[in-house]
């Protein structure tokens, strides 16, 4: 079998699917990679990375945004063509239908489908609280604790 070169195969992607940029494919590798450690933190006893969910991806997404480009998240992921969880869902997709990553029986597209609304995920933690409902100011306070 012969090796995949990562950036060969994102060109051919894009190339094939001009939905999402490469910078978005880096991003979803990216964070994929940091959600890994993540778990693998929590889990002295494995050594090696273990598959992660769609939810839990779409978690790790959003804690990787918030962490690496703070408030101007939500405009960078939509530059790279990102403006829903639904789009993760299909970048990965993509990647595993290029061999570049690899799922499940269980896994499905509906995986990324109601993750979070990515604009009180990634706008409203930076917002003023003179800027936000009563309801918005509890959100933004419950996802200003969760980078990790």
């Amino acid at each position: 079998m012969q090796a995949v070169d990562f950036d060969e195969t994102i060109e051919q992607i894009v190339a094939q699917d001009s939905r999402y940029t490469l910078e978005a494919y880096y991003f979803v590798r990216e964070a994929l990679d940091y959600t890994q450690k993540k778990k693998l933190g929590r889990n002295k006893k494995i050594q090696q990375p273990q598959h992660i969910s769609g939810q839990e991806l779409l978690d790790g997404a959003r804690k990787y945004t918030l962490k690496e480009y703070g408030p101007m998240g939500f405009y960078v992921l939509a530059e790279w063509g990102i403006h829903k969880c639904e789009d993760i869902g299909e970048i990965v997709f993509n990647m595993v239908a290029s061999n570049l990553l690899s799922k499940t029986d269980k896994d499905t597209r509906e995986d990324f489908a109601g993750g979070f609304i990515f604009e009180e995920a990634l706008v409203w933690p930076f917002l003023p609280p003179s800027k936000l409902s009563k309801k918005a100011k509890l959100q933004a306070d419950a996802s200003k604790g969760s980078p990790q």
